[in-house]
């Protein structure tokens, strides 16, 4: 089979899935996460200590990387010029200031944190595992980025799925690598990023497209500088609250809105 043929076949799937029923994206993005979690959870078993950790070292820069990726529409010409000379960077600013006021005060990080040693005790994992860690950074590497929402959207709208195909791949990977060193909370993840990604399905369902490209690469940046944040956390350089920073990815484009119809 040539290359052609491959991608054409791809298409065709994604064509077809996308008539079954809105949101069949996220059911495969699911599937794919735990089934990437569930072998490396087997592989992870024979692996000792040094080489777990050096493959969440791995993952810690993989992340930054992909930060690196989503930071790039801060200098689009897209974003600049949708917004007054000297806002793109405060309306940014301002996302993760007004989020980070709303997550502390509804307390998300410890909320988090929370949800996942209830679950962790509901899956008979000891206390000592990586549980919590690994359901609190997949949850959040899962659910940020353009692709959750725009894939979603593009499911509910019964434009294709190829946005979450291809989201399901990166996610298999990132998930098998992921469980090798922090276990079943990995797996544990899909389940607020299936509650997360079917808000958006139902959104594009019944508003169709309702953000401007300018507020998506707000929302993107605003990801991408928490992708950061969780990379800091993989490395053990830093332990920044992500959670607590959440409501930023929802205050980015209504802040980059009011700028740019009011200023």
């Amino acid at each position: 089979m040539t290359l052609g043929e491959s991608i054409a076949g791809a298409s065709a799937v994604a064509g077809y899935s996308s008539t079954m029923f809105p949101g069949i994206g996220t059911v495969i993005n699911v599937i794919a996460i735990i089934a990437g979690a569930s072998l490396g959870i087997i592989v992870g078993h024979r692996l000792n200590i040094k080489t777990r950790t050096l493959l969440t070292d791995i993952l810690g820069l993989a992340t930054l990387l992909g930060a690196a990726s989503a930071l790039i529409p801060m200098w689009s010409d897209r974003y600049v010029l949708s917004l007054p000379q000297g806002w793109p960077l405060l309306v940014i600013l301002g996302s993760l200031l007004i989020g980070g006021l709303i997550g502390s005060a509804l307390h998300l990080e410890d909320r988090l944190d929370h949800l996942g040693e209830n679950l962790r005790q509901r899956f008979k994992a000891s206390k000592e595992s990586s549980f919590v860690e690994g359901f609190v950074t997949s949850s959040l590497l899962f659910a940020i980025g353009p692709l959750a929402i725009l894939g979603s959207i593009s499911d509910g709208m019964s434009n294709g799925i190829d946005q979450l195909l291809l989201k399901s791949s990166l996610d298999f990977f990132a998930a098998m690598a992921f469980a090798s060193s922090l276990g079943w909370g990995v797996a544990v993840a899909a389940l607020p990023l299936a509650l997360y990604q079917g808000f958006w399905t139902v959104i594009g369902l019944a508003l169709g497209e309702i953000l401007d490209g300018y507020q998506i690469d707000a929302m993107t940046v605003v990801g991408g500088l928490l992708l950061v944040a969780i990379g800091f956390r993989l490395l053990n350089i830093k332990q920044v609250a992500v959670g607590n920073l959440l409501p930023a990815l929802a205050i980015a484009p209504v802040l980059a809105l009011l700028v740019h119809g009011f200023i």
